[in-house]
Parts: structure tokens; sequence; C-alpha cells
């Protein structure tokens, strides 16, 4: 049973946004207890409270970025074919890595590039969903060749690998200082080696 405490004396969701904001600047591995409490406006005490650890403040934020905005995530969905999905996931992921309001790259890919053995289960978290992403596109290229939307000699494996090596690309590029324009017009051209059933 939860045990029943005070309730918490800060808003836990703007908190929780700066807690993933830091997190995504500097990385898991590298971010302090000191540096979350400063940049969330708690104490140390009411992070434990409320979020557990280090660890399932992490995971926490992770899922906030990941769903933060479910109108994106219906529309590849709902996409009409996977070329469509595909699409739609890059160029929201261009806006996402260049977006002013927040650190450049993606939060999965910063976050976790390097870390200890200790962080293991974190980066295998961050996989995790990753590679349920990945699935997810992989299932709509099946379906698209099953119904001869594209050739039936596609790899579906390797095309929605295609996908997210270029969104990983684009995180590095962006860091780098690469505009979302330039990352647009990449996702533009990695869509060319789309196969087309002619």
């Amino acid at each position: 049973m939860k045990k029943v405490g005070r309730p918490l004396s800060f808003d836990r969701d703007k908190a929780l946004k700066k807690a993933m904001l830091t997190f995504w600047q500097s990385g898991y591995e590298t971010t302090s207890i000191t540096d979350l409490t400063t940049a969330m406006g708690i104490t140390a005490p009411s992070l434990y409270t409320a979020f557990g650890d280090k660890k399932q403040l992490f995971l926490e934020a992770i899922r906030l970025y990941v769903y933060a905005d479910p109108d994106v995530i219906n529309q590849i969905d709902n996409a009409p074919t996977a070329k469509d999905a595909a699409w739609l996931l890059m160029l929201h992921s261009a806006n996402l890595f260049t977006n002013e309001n927040t650190p450049p790259g993606c939060l999965m890919a910063s976050s976790t590039a390097s870390g200890s053995a200790n962080s293991g289960d974190v980066r295998s978290y961050v996989a995790d969903i990753r590679n349920g992403m990945r699935l997810n596109l992989k299932l709509r290229i099946e379906k698209d060749i099953e119904h001869a939307i594209l050739p039936s000699d596609t790899s579906a494996d390797a095309l929605a690998d295609l996908v997210f090596a270029v969104i990983q690309g684009m995180s590095v590029l962006a860091r780098d200082g690469v505009k979302q324009d330039s990352l647009i017009l990449l996702c533009k051209q990695g869509l060319k080696a789309w196969p087309e059933n002619h």
C-alpha cells in the first residue's frame, strides 16, 4: 500500500520538465543530484520523496520526452503508408532536435551515449524504447510489402534501420550546430532511398 505523506510543496510536472532538460543537456551519468535539485528548485529530500532516486527520475523524464506530444504519435501511427510514417518520424525528430527551447539533439541518444557499467540498465531501458519504435516502423513496412505498396524483395529490417540511422545521425549533427532546414533536407535525401513499386 502506498504511503500517504504530506502533499508536495512544488509543481511536480514543472520540476520533472526541468529535470528532463538537465539530463538532456548534460547526460545521465554526469548529471548530479545537486545539478538536478538546483535546476528543479527543490531540495534533495523532496526529490527522493517525489521521484524515488536519480534513476527513477531519469526514466520518468525519458517517458515525458517520448510521449510529450500524443498528436504527433497518432499522426505517425495512422499515416497511410510506411513511407509517410517514416517521413513524419524524421520530420518530428528534425524539429525536436533543433527546437530553440530545448538542448540540441536527442535526449535518448545524448544522455546515454557514454556511461559506466552502473548505468547499463538505464541504457537498456532507452534502447528498448528505441527498438520498440523501430519495430513499429518495421511492421508498417511489412504491411506495405504485403499490400504491394513496396516491392516484394524489400528488406523491412534494413529500411527501418535506415530511418533510425538517419535520425541518430541528425541528433549528432544538431548537437554540432546544424540547423533545422539542413536536417529536413537530409530527411528528404534519405527518403530517396525508399523503394518504389512500379
